[in-house]
């Protein structure tokens, strides 16, 4: 069983580069890269993940190009020079291919038994079986430069509810370098990464990251830390945990030197994938850069949009001759800066860029915080006629569009909420340093004055001129009118 295994390695050993990628291609593994580089993916791949399906295309190959070769052979041609290395090298292999043949097209070889029905613990299914593959959905602050490892599904290896399944792979020397001269976005933290993603296995659509229950993951010899739990405020309400890309770069071994990656997860019957990526972290500020630079709308476009959002519809009975919108952040209530919004939406209503990217940034949800609507990265657009108007109408946090598509300021409601109702009296000025209506006297209005109390007297003297007054109701048999006090300084209406 030894042998063929050796034998395969052999016949990969002397492919050539459009060998290699046609092998690689078969598998869905990447083809890129320099032919150092592709034997060493193809050799990982008779190593770790031979079917079959495999084996047979590595022997199809393998004819093939000594089939030709033969062919050529049998035609008078000039004999070319060739180094004593690759003569001793094909030698060996024409003379091992007799035993090749013979031994790869064996059909009572059973090739689960001898090389495992999943890799590594890892379930994998035949290449010949069309079964769709699992996809995750792209993550906006993540570019995949390469996959190390397809969605592969997590398969239970007994009946116990915690479950290891161990996979093992190296980088290439270019992926290495990638990640040694790729920038800190902080310390210990390179911007170009290995992650490890993991989804429910399905295949109708492209799947969000989801953790199983109780998952761990062990990078070579040292546990890797996995997002926690979001605290709840509210009672009876289990907290969520946020399901994104675990980094494993730091905890890898950059070199050539094979990594072993162990997840530990619980068997609770829900099936789950696991995909290895090599991927450049973004930062909001570059998203937002990328956004002005590919998603700014035009003026005019947005303009015919506003019209089309206030063209008279036949069917109804009310006619809208204008839409107002906000020049102030749903978000952080603050003036807009970069106004934008989705392409799906269905409002004029723009929200700031700036904002909503570092928002999701730190707690991903892409939902539209004038609508709670979804809102993903790449329908996101900046309102260019927004942009504009922000620029020429500085001292208003309120517009109106017009059903011709322009617009004008609101400023009138601010500036009549911001002005007196009634005239403000100055304490000490010349206006009340005289004794005030008596209350019988009328205003101009014909309305009677209101009483006054005057706050600065101190309570002996409020008491004396009761005294006072009671005595002159004795005395006097008619009633008499309230006194009033003369004041030394103004005092301020109540009403």
């Amino acid at each position: 069983m030894a042998a063929e295994l050796v034998e395969a390695k052999n016949m990969v050993m002397s492919f050539r580069v459009s060998d290699l990628q046609m092998l690689l291609g078969f598998v869905g593994r990447s083809k890129s890269g320099l032919k150092h580089e592709l034997v060493t993916r193809a050799l990982q791949l008779v190593q770790f993940d031979c079917s079959p399906e495999v084996f047979k295309k590595i022997k199809e190959l393998y004819e093939t190009r000594y089939a030709k070769k033969s062919s050529e052979v049998a035609q008078p041609q000039p004999q070319q020079h060739r180094s004593p290395e690759a003569l001793s090298i094909h030698s060996s292999y024409d003379r091992g291919s007799t035993v090749a043949r013979t031994s790869i097209s064996t059909t009572n070889i059973d090739y689960p038994a001898l090389y495992g029905k999943y890799l590594n613990g890892l379930g994998r299914l035949p290449p010949k079986v069309t079964k769709p593959e699992v996809r995750l959905v792209k993550l906006p602050f993540y570019t995949t430069l390469d996959e190390l490892l397809k969605p592969t599904e997590l398969v239970p290896q007994n009946n116990e509810k915690l479950q290891e399944s161990p996979c093992i792979f190296a980088l290439t020397p270019r992926q290495v370098e990638l990640i040694r001269n790729s920038r800190e976005l902080q310390p210990g933290v390179k911007s170009v990464q290995v992650v490890l993603r993991i989804c429910y296995t399905d295949t109708s659509s492209p799947q969000e990251d989801q953790y199983p229950p109780n998952i761990a993951v062990k990078v070579n010899h040292s546990y890797c830390s996995v997002p926690g739990y979001y605290p709840s405020n509210k009672p009876g309400v289990e907290p969520k945990r946020p399901c994104r890309p675990i980094n494993l770069t730091h905890l890898m071994y950059l070199s050539a030197a094979t990594n072993r990656i162990t997840v530990t997860w619980g068997n609770y019957g829900k099936s789950y994938s696991v995909g290895l990526y090599l991927v450049r972290q973004m930062t909001s500020a570059e998203l937002l850069q990328r956004l002005k630079t590919i998603g700014i709308k035009h003026p005019e476009l947005c303009k015919a949009l506003v019209k089309e959002k206030l063209r008279l519809d036949p069917d109804s009975e009310i006619a809208t001759t204008g839409v107002r919108v906000s020049l102030i952040c749903p978000l952080v209530k603050m003036r807009l800066s970069v106004p934008c919004r989705a392409e799906t939406c269905a409002h004029l209503q723009c929200f700031d860029a700036v904002f909503y990217l570092q928002m999701n940034e730190k707690k991903p949800t892409w939902m539209c915080p004038v609508c709670d609507k979804p809102a993903p990265y790449d329908q996101l657009i900046i309102d260019g006629l927004l942009s504009k108007i922000l620029t020429e109408c500085e001292d208003a946090d309120e517009i109106e569009y017009l059903v011709d598509g322009s617009w004008c300021p609101i400023r009138a409601e601010k500036e009549r909420s911001c002005s007196p109702q009634c005239p403000i009296l100055v304490l000490g000025s010349s206006d009340v340093n005289g004794l005030l209506p008596t209350p019988n006297g009328n205003g101009e209005n014909g309305k009677a004055t209101a009483d006054v109390v005057d706050l600065t007297l101190d309570s002996s003297s409020s008491e004396e001129e009761e005294e006072e007054d009671e005595e002159e109701d004795d005395d006097d048999e008619g009633p008499q009118p309230k006194r009033r006090c003369s004041y030394e300084k103004g005092l301020v209406s109540a009403c």
